[in-house]
């Protein structure tokens, strides 16, 4: 009998043998793209490789159909190596020179975090750049430079003299030496920046196959709702009855979470010095923790000690809201009295005495204040021989879903190597060491991190990669049976700090990323988990076969730890251009999560807008009794559920070679869809960005200033979604400015909307297509208007052209202001069956008022007759 087909061969060969002209190739120093010279003096010692001649997509285990895409496009496509004389850990090369021609890039401007940058030639370029998109207008097409992963060594673009662009290319360890490289960046040419993005990394998944994509992957629960995070509220100090007290106020105000992050400051840590089977004492602010290290998988006993039922029934113990307020204000002053003295001693001072006297003064008064708080509910188990799932955090998470009924998911904070020292040596079943910090001279010229001063400072508490499975499943498995469903997993980048007695940091990462991944699949159904601190190519060539979401933007700053020239608005806008440009290439591999904010702060009107069409989940880190609930129910349903959009924003296509942060005149505008619509936000995030020189972001008052642009249909990007590729041929739309309040028609061919947007202020455009019904009227739902995101609030939408009497069929989910767009009053309007009487105004707004209707899960049928 003969053997059966395989279909990814017969493609393979199929293509291979096609007559498809290559679209790059490599003489006399320059590398052309379609006849085109993109870069000049390319060394001799560089070379030029197809996508054909490198990959063999056989062995790669990618789902058929993503293979044949990819082989379909593998002419646009091939790698570059170089050869050295003399084999090394770590070496530079040059892949070429250009000038005079526009360039997006990302580059990590810390060990854990990257963002955008724009220029025009090569010498333009930071220190480990992630990859740059050159604009090629000579041929209507964009080119991307994507340094990967060959054998044990990663790569990565920084800037050279004459407008060379240099590969960095690194092994992490002494003992893992090449002189010869054939695949380590890949080159692409497309005529779409977005279908740029999407056949550079499919063509990478199937050539490494070390990752997934997103597509290839479900998502977490979590990515539609609303949630908490415990960080700002408590920092360290994190504990049962601030949880309860922070969730309740929640629900009190008619607002339920349906997850939960309880953040850093749950684990059992300590320092070196601490005793034994003892926990570090009185951490408080970010910092203090960084040397500690793991030494139980079990909860700290502050969570271990909680008894069950605590905070149940008509005796519930209470909670004064202000503990956590006044002990973050103690260890504020604390910090602030430590940098005095430390500046003092900098400058000279001989004599800081009294200042010691200050600190020491300060330090027992906080040890007066944690003493306060040790009569909050608490037992002991292990000493009264009690049912132990009566204590401890399986208790505890039991209790808060049995009071808050909507709350799905509970999920812990956790570092990649356990805590942020890592574990203890000795104090566990596991191998391990502690193993010092050696930075990478890649990140030479990147930002001062004090978590990477720490971890230099204290090293880390290595697991041996070998039994890195039995450490993920050690942690998770004990979590999952407490109740916990699924991790934040922080400081993921730590391991290329660690890598050189390990094989280097590629081998090293592949099993640490193994061992998550296997875990994750048993204990948190595979993809209970959102990945931090993690803005490196490693991460996610090696990392993603199993995770599916991660933050795209460093941390949200309430202000900045460095001192803000603009008092605490500028670093907002940061944020966002992070996260927006990040998820084009993340955004491939992982659904973007834009992370928390406060809902608070001075610009967290700034930053819900951008959450509410960001596509990702809303979560926000609301200190006690710190809630602006009116916001909140702009962006969140009374029951957790939130309008989301039905993929991640991005950048518009005239915002990819501009720098939105201090070029002093572009708006950041992201486009995104909706069920029944397309959507656009407008941004004022001038004020700020990187110095290059100084080495981290500075404030450009001179920016900080409102800005004018225009917002055209034709900005968003129809095609990107085949189920929005009909809505981008209507003939005319209505565009619902929501902060205006302002209805408008649009065409195609109409002149652009010109808007003007404060600084730190933002507008949100929802476009609609216009639907003819019967002769002469015309019909376009906008959702409900006091949502931010109105259109994804349009659940379904039927429409019934013909007859007598068309009509308009809508299912919108939630309560309030419900606005449509008719030419025509209607002849008649039923809300849930019963008639009703909406107002109609001669300028085509069509308004009516829904209530929220808990039995039907907030939504109401809606018919409009004509």
């Amino acid at each position: 009998m003969a053997p059966p087909n395989n279909p990814v061969n017969s493609i393979t060969n199929l293509l291979r043998s096609s007559s498809l002209e290559k679209c790059f190739d490599l003489c006399n120093g320059k590398l052309r793209v379609n006849g085109l010279p993109l870069l000049h003096d390319v060394p001799s010692n560089v070379t030029f490789t197809p996508f054909s001649s490198v990959c063999n997509a056989s062995e790669s285990d990618a789902p058929v159909p993503l293979v044949q895409r990819v082989q379909a496009l593998s002419h646009k496509g091939g790698f570059l190596g170089f050869s050295l004389d003399q084999p090394s850990d770590s070496m530079s090369n040059s892949l070429g020179s250009f000038t005079d021609r526009n360039f997006l890039s990302i580059f990590r401007f810390k060990t854990w975090w990257s963002t955008q940058w724009v220029g025009t030639s090569g010498s333009d370029l930071q220190m480990e750049t992630q990859w740059v998109v050159l604009d090629v207008p000579e041929i209507k097409s964009y080119v991307m430079i994507l340094p990967i992963i060959e054998g044990g060594f990663r790569s990565a673009l920084r800037p050279g003299n004459g407008g060379n662009v240099m590969i960095f290319a690194e092994s992490g360890s002494s003992q893992v030496k090449s002189s010869f490289f054939n695949s380590i960046a890949y080159v692409h040419v497309s005529e779409n920046p977005f279908n740029l993005m999407k056949e550079v990394f499919s063509a990478i998944r199937v050539h490494l196959n070390t990752f997934k994509l997103l597509e290839e992957k479900s998502l977490p629960s979590v990515v539609d709702k609303f949630g908490w995070c415990t960080w700002d509220a408590f920092y360290l100090t994190v504990e049962p009855a601030g949880v309860w007290q922070g969730v309740k106020e929640f629900a009190d105000a008619g607002v339920n979470p349906r997850f939960i992050i309880i953040d850093d400051g749950w684990q059992s840590v300590k320092g070196d010095t601490d005793g034994p089977n003892q926990d570090a004492k009185n951490l408080v602010l970010c910092g203090e923790q960084m040397t500690a290290r793991l030494y139980r998988f079990e909860e700290a006993d502050k969570f271990r000690k909680y008894k069950g039922g605590s905070f149940l029934g008509p005796n519930a113990l209470s909670f004064n809201p202000m503990r956590s307020k006044m002990l973050i204000t103690k260890a504020i002053e604390i910090e602030h009295a430590v940098k005095a003295r430390d500046k003092a001693l900098l400058s000279g001072a001989i004599d800081v005495s009294e200042m010691e006297s200050k600190i020491n003064k300060l330090n027992e008064e906080l040890d007066d204040m944690f003493k306060e708080g040790n009569d909050l509910p608490n037992g002991n188990h292990e000493s009264c021989g009690c049912n132990a799932d009566d204590y401890g955090m399986k208790a505890f998470t039991r209790d808060l879903r049995t009071h808050f009924k909507g709350l799905d998911d509970i999920w812990v904070w956790h570092a990649l190597c356990g805590a942020w020292g890592g574990v203890r040596p000795g104090a566990t079943h596991l191998d391990c060491k502690l193993v010092p910090c050696n930075v990478s001279p890649g990140l030479d010229r990147t930002m001062p991190d004090l978590a990477v001063d720490k971890l230099v400072e204290g090293g880390i508490g290595l697991v041996h990669p070998s039994q890195a499975g039995d450490f993920y499943d050690s942690m998770h498995s004990h979590l999952a049976k407490s109740g916990v469903s699924g991790v934040k997993v922080d400081v993921i980048h730590t391991l290329e700090y660690v890598s050189e007695d390990y094989g280097g940091r590629v081998n090293l990462a592949k099993a640490y990323y193994n061992g998550l991944s296997e875990s994750l699949s048993k204990n948190f159904k595979g993809t209970g988990i959102i990945s931090s601190m993690q803005h490196c190519n490693d991460f996610f060539f090696l990392g993603t076969k199993q995770i599916s979401m991660g933050r795209v933007g460093d941390d949200f700053w309430f202000q900045d730890p460095n001192g803000d020239p603009n008092g605490i608005f500028w670093l907002q806008g940061v944020h966002m251009v992070h996260c927006a440009y990040n998820s084009l290439w993340m955004g491939q591999i992982i659904q973007p999560d834009w992370d928390m904010f406060q809902s608070d702060h001075v610009s967290a009107k700034y930053h819900a807008g951008s959450r509410a069409i960001c596509g990702g989940p809303v979560y926000i880190s609301d200190s006690l009794g710190g809630h602006d609930f009116d916001l909140i129910k702009k962006l969140v349903y009374p029951d957790g559920n939130i309008p989301k959009c039905q993929r991640f924003a991005l950048p518009t296509r005239d915002c990819l070679f501009a720098n939105p942060l201090f070029d002093n005149k572009t708006l950041l505008k992201l486009w995104n869809f909706n069920k029944y619509g397309g959507v656009i936000g407008a941004f004022n995030c001038q004020g700020a960005g990187w110095d290059g020189n100084l080495q981290r972001i500075i404030g450009h008052p001179e920016c900080y200033k409102p800005f004018s642009g225009s917002v055209h249909v034709t900005d968003i990007e129809w095609d990107q979604f085949k189920e929005a590729a009909a809505m981008g041929e209507a003939e005319e739309y209505v565009v619902y400015l929501d902060q205006a309040e302002t209805l408008l028609l649009m065409t195609p061919k109409s002149d652009p909307i010109q808007v003007s947007v404060q600084p730190s202020s933002f507008e949100i455009f929802s476009f609609v297509p216009l639907k003819n019904l019967g002769t002469f009227a015309k019909f376009a739902p906008i959702g409900l208007t006091n949502m931010f995101n109105s259109g994804g609030t349009i659940q379904e939408l039927d429409y019934n052209v013909c007859g007598a009497a068309p009509n308009a069929r809508i299912k919108i989910k939630g309560g309030g202001n419900f606005l449509a767009y008719s030419n025509l009053a209607p002849k008649a309007c039923y809300v849930n069956g019963a008639e009703a009487a909406p107002e109609w105004s001669a300028d085509g707004k069509l308004k009516l008022d829904l209530p929220w209707i808990e039995e039907a899960d907030g939504i109401s049928e809606v018919t409009f007759v004509f």
